[in-house]
């Protein structure tokens, strides 16, 4: 069962703004990605109340297809805000060759046998014949942006997440009305994004977290210690929800 937000800023009202939900969300649902169409409900009701309330940028951490980024492009747009959305576009650990959630569609042939002039990759080599390439995710967040008609409600910023944190943040302090983090899923990559965005984040804003599981048999932990951190540094009081995704409010300047 997936909880309220606590607010009633996030509802569709309205015949036109129920119709535009209604489009985006076909479009949500049809794009590459993960997120459920509960939690993405549940994600589009804090966005939308984030946005209206606070009339701030929204943050997403981890745009991937642009699933997720297309529900928080169309709160965007009713607040006349954006969203600013960050990844790599070359996948997560998990979205590897020869890992659970590899996508074959999503590799870029062109870069068959190409070796950087610097950087890690120029040191691994060429990838192995039938290895499974390099992903590129970028065309395809793109792609969905694009058919949405939502451009114009989306900055997306081609890096990683805390390079582009310490070029953007500025001096922090209350930049966003929302942050949601859905990157990588390791212990170093959620705690950077964490700690890298959440400074930025304004004084009653929302920091929404996906795939957070208090019980290590149904997933990663990593997203949930970043969300017990959250709680326990009194900073953050819970907001709601929908299973894995899970809403807080800030309530105060801590980390």
């Amino acid at each position: 069962m997936c909880a309220d937000t606590g607010t009633t800023g996030g509802r569709v009202t309205g015949p036109d703004a129920r119709d535009v939900f209604t489009r985006v969300f076909a479009a949500f649902e049809a794009a590459k990605g993960f997120m459920p169409p509960d939690e993405g409900r549940a994600l589009h009701e804090a966005a939308v109340e984030a946005a209206a309330r606070l009339r701030l940028p929204l943050l997403e951490i981890g745009s991937y297809c642009g699933r997720s980024t297309l529900l928080l492009a169309e709160a965007a747009r009713r607040a006349g805000t954006v969203v600013v959305t960050v990844d790599h576009h070359r996948g997560s650990e998990e979205q590897q060759p020869g890992q659970e959630y590899h996508d074959r569609e999503l590799v870029d042939h062109a870069l068959d046998g190409v070796v950087p002039v610097t950087g890690p990759d120029a040191a691994a080599g060429p990838a192995a014949p039938g290895a499974g390439g390099r992903l590129d995710t970028l065309p395809f967040f793109r792609r969905t942006v694009f058919t949405a008609g939502l451009e114009e409600h989306v900055i997306a910023v081609v890096g990683r997440s805390p390079q582009a944190a310490a070029a953007l943040g500025g001096g922090g302090g209350g930049r966003f009305g929302l942050v949601f983090v859905d990157g990588g899923h390791t212990d170093a990559h959620a705690t950077a994004d964490y700690e890298s965005w959440v400074p930025q984040l304004a004084l009653g804003g929302l920091l929404v977290i996906h795939d957070v599981f208090e019980d290590p048999a149904e997933g990663g932990q990593a997203p949930y210690r970043i969300w017990r951190r959250a709680l326990d540094s009194g900073a953050f009081a819970e907001g709601g929800g929908c299973r894995s995704l899970r809403v807080l409010r800030r309530t105060g300047r801590g980390l």
